[in-house]
Order: structure tokens, then C-alpha cells, then sequence
């Protein structure tokens, strides 16, 4: 195997509890017109509480870093930014409440939900307000398109596709040799669905098996037996941290040391506290950056931020969150105003935006132009990383 690692280091982000933030409730209550305010009003539709908590916590925390540093600056268009946020529970019907909340309180931008299905749920509402949602971390394909793949003009994405991850970590299988593979997906998740869809279409061998299974199944070691009778190469893990974590915990304590691949659903550190440190080894997991000594000041200065802002490391979800607010900002600015349609312009003619996860533009289908990196996790700790691009 021929590997040109580059060596690098990840921080992991741990979850902070949020002080004062009621669940199901907005921060501030008193309506009033976005465009004549003193005020200019962000939203944030997170998960909170819930099964997926840990993705939404650190991404407020980033969202309420970048605003109070643009309050510090001057704010925008010469207004205070007023950050609403929103537990949506980490269920959909209080995403589309979320979603139904922050309109009603004049948002300019929502930025969120977490995950794909969250986010699905809420693109009606916004879309009917013509206010602007930002998803930093919702990476189905279609999220930004309808049935008909027309795109939606009022939905953007600064993260990577479905499409490019899993087809990126089945082109690393490819390089690396492996010609027999196993996947165990989450079945009752479009992520896990499309993830392993992808995965298929791009790898040059075999899967040999395929298991699945659906969220909050805690006992994985039947499909494991299976995979273990195989003569499966490698495996890959279509899903979020929750499932995957005690996934890799019982393969490894079946005896199980093949390597195990994940998507950026892998990017959060309650994976290791579920999989067990000593059992988080041999794992190769998809990113939206790196960080290395030749990292940008822009990685390098959020990192500080975030860590003495809130005793924690921020993860690769913090740093799109993060991106994302300060997308809407500069949106805002170019636009002039907080007027929807002007905004959805705004974002819609983005060019070479410089952010903590990297530069790019939005393309005709409200995607950013964006490169997956492998991370390579051996004995607990992250030591290298290198660009993939899947084939087209």
C-alpha cells in the first residue's frame, strides 16, 4: 500500500452544556420588521438535546463565537446581530417548529439544522418566507434540489456532498488496495442510504456483505458475526457517531481488527467515549479540514478562539458552523440589506469565500467547491491525512 500521508493533526470537539438556553424556545420574543430593526437577526436551528446533541452543541457554540467577534467588529451594516437559536430536539417536527419560529421572528438567515432529514424537513417553511438557510453540515445530495432536481433558491450548503464523501472513501479503498469490502449502513437515515449508494458506484471490488441497521439499536453483534465470516478486506460504516461508535466498540471486542472507514458522521469525539479509546485505532474517517503547522491564520485563529472561549476543542462541525455564520455576514453585507431575495442573491454569486474550512465558491446548484480529506486514526490519535477526490 502506497501512502502519502501528510502529517497532521484534528482536534476533536467535546459538547459543552448550554447555559440558558430554553428548549423549544427562542432567545428573544418581540417581533419586529428585519428590515427596519436597530437589529439585525441570525437564526440557529439546532439539535441541542437528542440523540445527536453532541453535532448541535458545538455548532451554536461556533455560530454564538462568530457573532459576538462581528458584534466586536462593528456588527453588521451598522447594526447590532441579534443570534437567535432554537433546540429543535433533534427531531424533525421540532425542526419544522424551529424553522416556523425564526421566520416568525424575522431572521435574515437560519443556519441549520444538523443532519440531513432535520434540515429536509425544513425547507418548505423557508422557502415559502424566502428567508435564506445555510446548512453547514446537511450533506444528502438533493438537499438543495426539489423532486425534479430544479435548485432551491433558498437553500445553500457550505459542507461537502454525500456523492463526494463516499465515493472519496471508496477511492481511498481503491488505492489502498482493498478488493473486498463490508458495509454496515443506517438504514433509516437518506445519510446512511446515500453514503453506501455512493460507496458502490465508486469501489473498483467487491462487497461481499452488507448489513444494516436503524438508529438507537445498541447491539450490533450479529451483523458484526456476519461480517467477521466473511472475507471482507475493510469495512465501512455508513452513519452518525451514536451508532457508530458502539459499532467499532464490539467489532473490535469480537476480535475484529480490520479497518473500519467512516464519513464525516466520525467527526465528533463522543465516538471515541462510545467506542472506547483503546478501540480507536485502525479508522480512516472523512473531513472538512486539517490542521498542520502550515494551516491558514484563519484555522489557526479560530482554534484559539473557540478553545479559550469555551475550555473545549471545536471540531470539524464547529468550523463549518462558524463558516457558515460568517457567510451569512458577508451575504448580508454584499446584499445591503436584510431583504430575503436580495441576500439569496447575495449567496447565489458567492466567489472565492475565505473560510476556516477552506476557500471556495457556490456553484450553480448552491454547493461549494471543496476537497474530502482521510483522516488516519492509529492508537487513539489522529496521524495524517490526505486529499481524495472520488471520480465524477
Amino acid at each position: 500500500m502506497n501512502k502519502k500521508w501528510l502529517k497532521a493533526f484534528v482536534t476533536l470537539g467535546s459538547v459543552m452544556a448550554l447555559a440558558g438556553c430554553g428548549s423549544g424556545s427562542l432567545t428573544e420574543t418581540t417581533n419586529q420588521s428585519a428590515e427596519n430593526a436597530d437589529e439585525i437577526r441570525i437564526g440557529g436551528n439546532w439539535e441541542l438535546s437528542g440523540n445527536v446533541s453532541a453535532y448541535g452543541v458545538v455548532q451554536n457554540n461556533a455560530i454564538k463565537l462568530a457573532v459576538d467577534e462581528k458584534n466586536q467588529a462593528g456588527g453588521l451594516l451598522d447594526k447590532k446581530i441579534n443570534y437567535l437559536e432554537y433546540d429543535n430536539k433533534s427531531t424533525t417536527e421540532e425542526a419544522v417548529s424551529g424553522a416556523e419560529k425564526l421566520v416568525d421572528e424575522n431572521a435574515a438567515v437560519i443556519i441549520g439544522p444538523s443532519t440531513t432529514n432535520n434540515t429536509e424537513a425544513t425547507i418548505s417553511t423557508v422557502t415559502r418566507a424566502k428567508t435564506p438557510l445555510i446548512s453547514a453540515t446537511a450533506t444528502a445530495d438533493n438537499i438543495t434540489l426539489d423532486q425534479e432536481g430544479n435548485v432551491l433558491d433558498y437553500i445553500f450548503r457550505i459542507c461537502f456532498q454525500d456523492s463526494l464523501q463516499g465515493g472519496s472513501l471508496a477511492e481511498f479503498s481503491n488505492k489502498e488496495g482493498y478488493t473486498k469490502a463490508a458495509i454496515i449502513k443506517d438504514n433509516s437515515s437518506d445519510y446512511g442510504q446515500n453514503l453506501s449508494d455512493e460507496f458502490h458506484k465508486h469501489f473498483d471490488g467487491e462487497v461481499v456483505r452488507e448489513e444494516s441497521y436503524v438508529a438507537k439499536e445498541s447491539d450490533f453483534n450479529s451483523i458484526l458475526s456476519n461480517i467477521k465470516n466473511s472475507d471482507a478486506q475493510v469495512i465501512f460504516v455508513a452513519g452518525y457517531y451514536e451508532e457508530a461508535g458502539p459499532i467499532i466498540k464490539q467489532a473490535r471486542e469480537m476480535g475484529i481488527d480490520l479497518p473500519i472507514l467512516g464519513p464525516d458522521g466520525f467527526g465528533n469525539k463522543e465516538i471515541i467515549n462510545l467506542a472506547g479509546e483503546e478501540n480507536w485505532d485502525n479508522i480512516y474517517y472523512a473531513a472538512h479540514f486539517v490542521e498542520n503547522e502550515d494551516s491558514p491564520q484563519e484555522v489557526k485563529d479560530f482554534l484559539a478562539k473557540y478553545r479559550e472561549t469555551y475550555q473545549s476543542e471545536p471540531d470539524m462541525f464547529a468550523a463549518l458552523a462558524y463558516d457558515a455564520a460568517n457567510l451569512a455576514f458577508d451575504a448580508i453585507e454584499r446584499a445591503g440589506t436584510t431583504d430575503g431575495e436580495a441576500v439569496q442573491k447575495a449567496l447565489a454569486e458567492t466567489k472565492d469565500f475565505t473560510g476556516v474550512t477552506g476557500n471556495f465558491s457556490m456553484d450553480e446548484k448552491h454547493n461549494p467547491s471543496k476537497t474530502v480529506f482521510i483522516q488516519e486514526v492509529k492508537d487513539g490519535q489522529v496521524v495524517g491525512s490526505q486529499a481524495i477526490e472520488a471520480a465524477k
